[in-house]
This record gives C-alpha cells, sequence and structure tokens, in this order.
C-alpha cells in the first residue's frame, strides 16, 4: 500500500440529491479515499436527519469525498457527479423534494471554485441536459460559507448495508450501475 502521507489528499463536498446516492457512487471510485454522508449549507449547528428532512435548517444532504489527486482529479469527481444526478432540477432530484436535495458544490479554495465553475458552464454549452443548470457553488470553510456536518452513523455506507431495501433497489442501483457503465475506467480495482 502507499505511503499517503507522501501524498496530498484533497476534499470535495458534493449535494445532488439523497446522499445515500452519492456515498453508493463515489465509495466504488478508483482514488477516492473515504466518503462521508453528511449536512452542509444551513444555519443550524449540528442538524439531525429529522431537521434537515423537514427542510426548515437550510441544510442540503452531502457527501463528504476525500481523494488522491494522484489517482483521480477534481475534475473527474465532477464528472461522475454530474452523470449521476440531474443538475437541472431544483431542489429536488426525482421524487426527493426540498431544499435539502438541492445540486450544490462546496468548494474549499478558489481553484475548486473556479474548476467547478468551469465544468458548469462547458457542460452547459454542450447541451446535455435540456433545462438549465441550477447547481450551487458554494464556499465551505465554517466562517464565511458553509459548514459540514457529519450525519448520523445509520447514513454512512447505506446502500452496502440495506441492498434489497425498496429505495435502495429503485433509485440508488441505476444510479451506481450508470456509473459503472460510463465510467468502468473509474472503478475501483478490489
Amino acid at each position: 500500500m502507499e505511503n499517503q502521507q507522501d501524498t496530498k489528499l484533497e476534499t470535495i463536498v458534493l449535494g445532488g440529491g439523497c446522499f445515500w446516492c452519492l456515498e453508493a457512487v463515489f465509495l466504488e471510485v478508483e482514488g477516492v479515499i473515504a466518503v462521508e454522508s453528511g449536512y452542509a449549507g444551513g444555519h443550524v449547528e449540528h442538524p439531525v436527519y429529522e431537521q434537515v428532512c423537514d427542510g426548515d435548517t437550510g441544510h442540503a444532504e452531502v457527501v463528504k469525498v476525500v481523494f488522491d489527486p494522484e489517482r483521480i482529479s477534481y475534475r473527474e469527481i465532477l464528472e461522475i457527479f454530474f452523470t449521476v444526478h440531474d443538475p437541472t432540477q431544483l431542489n429536488r432530484q426525482g421524487g426527493d423534494v426540498g431544499t435539502q436535495y438541492r445540486s450544490v458544490i462546496f468548494t474549499h479554495t478558489a481553484a475548486q471554485q473556479a474548476c467547478a465553475r468551469q465544468v458548469i458552464d462547458e457542460i452547459g454549452a454542450q447541451g446535455l441536459y435540456d433545462g438549465k443548470i441550477v447547481t450551487q457553488v458554494v464556499p465551505l470553510d465554517g466562517l464565511h460559507g458553509a459548514t459540514y456536518w457529519p450525519a448520523e452513523a445509520y447514513h454512512q455506507n447505506y446502500f452496502a448495508q440495506h441492498p434489497g431495501q425498496g429505495y435502495c433497489t429503485f433509485v440508488i442501483a441505476p444510479k451506481v450501475a450508470k456509473f459503472r457503465q460510463r465510467f468502468a475506467h473509474r472503478m475501483r480495482r478490489v
């Protein structure tokens, strides 16, 4: 195994519907070191799932993805993100409706912010979607921007723990299959 201390890892926080969907996909991506479901972008400290689901805290369900930029780039992470959710749906993904399901990229640096905006502009110009891309790009610094809060333990690795559950079968599994088909070259080697 590589000495990870010699590698500078990066972090990206993404919201694109239910965090279980994004988590399941990014756990399979080569170069991703860790994925954690959580909440970001709201005004309540230490929110819990029930508060976020009510839609009153302002948080989005997100995943924090830690990755090795020598194995996968920030841009490639974004390309996967835009493939496995619909960035034209305002405050929803399919049947999941509310601001907690909005499409959002929380950035840690000015370079991440510039890259996110560039990818959004390029995707918009390519006409890959019928509607306008509504993905927000928001700083995640805990001071002047958003703060990230980890979700409860029972939300972590949800798809792997509940593969037969209805939501997993009918919503998450197709997104994972789409990733596997479109990004087979980016799948984690077992």
